[in-house]
């Protein structure tokens, strides 16, 4: 029992964290409380991965690994979620280093997100009625498809975005006020955006790869963060969701 319990914590504990901090990014960078980490395309596109897997071929090989490995612990799901989310990630990286207009970089990652959407809903027309069934239970996101191999995998890629999240602080800082703001405190908007995207691109693909997709913690959580901490300064809000951001996960779990 502990070795189920004692990884579905930590799972919940860095879920928790990478989402919430990936959300204040989002909320922060284009100063729209309604920005998630699903903004830039990046979940969607680790959906697209999986669905790339679930939905094509179906031979009966690949649907007995996912039954027997878990459907959100296969390592043959994560791979598909990591590399496609990656890919998407890429690509937004590409265009956030040509644009200089925050609020195109959210169309275009709205756009994004809802092609590969669109795609992943085409598949699904198309495919058996098992396929489609496998690939929604994948959708319901879990925490208690992560082994230890991969809980390290997770909790090493989830430490390199919180790192790059807290050393960017400053920057989210400056942002807040506006980009003409930051650029008289010397900071390169561009810059900063490719650093916070590539950090939250971190923190949601990676997570999405390994147990699905979880939206509601990167949306209520900064917001909840702000009022308990009343404050403004990311130094503060950045460790703070995540305090709260585990909490609030492990407490889902614990009532699920």
């Amino acid at each position: 029992m502990e070795k189920i319990r004692i990884p579905k914590a930590l799972t919940a504990v860095l879920a928790g964290c990478g989402l919430s901090v990936s959300g204040l990014q989002m909320q922060t960078l284009f100063r729209n409380p309604l920005a998630d980490p699903s903004v830039l395309g990046i979940t969607a596109g680790a959906g697209l991965g999986v669905a790339m897997v679930m939905l094509s071929g179906g031979n009966m090989a690949t649907l007995f690994a996912i039954r027997e490995l878990g459907i959100s612990g296969s390592l043959l799901i994560t791979i598909a979620a990591c590399v496609s989310a990656g890919l998407v990630m890429i690509l937004v990286l590409i265009l956030s280093s040509r644009l200089r207009d925050n609020v195109l970089m959210l169309v275009i990652g709205i756009m994004i997100g809802g092609i590969t959407i669109s795609i992943t809903s085409i598949w699904q027309y198309f495919s058996s009625p098992e396929q489609v069934k496998d690939y929604l239970l994948w959708t319901f996101g879990s925490l208690g498809g992560v082994t230890g191999g991969q809980l390290l995998i997770l909790s090493s890629v989830i430490g390199a975005g919180l790192i790059m999240a807290w050393l960017s602080s400053k920057m989210l800082d400056a942002l807040l006020l506006g980009e003409n703001y930051a650029r008289s405190m010397g900071l390169n908007p561009r810059r900063a955006r490719l650093v916070i995207i590539c950090s939250s691109s971190l923190l949601a693909g990676s997570i999405t790869a390994f147990c699905g997709p979880i939206g509601f913690v990167g949306i209520a959580v900064p917001h909840i963060t702000r009022q308990l901490f009343r404050s403004s300064d990311h130094r503060v809000l950045v460790p703070g969701s995540c305090l709260t951001g585990a909490l609030l996960l492990l407490l889902c779990d614990i009532l699920s």
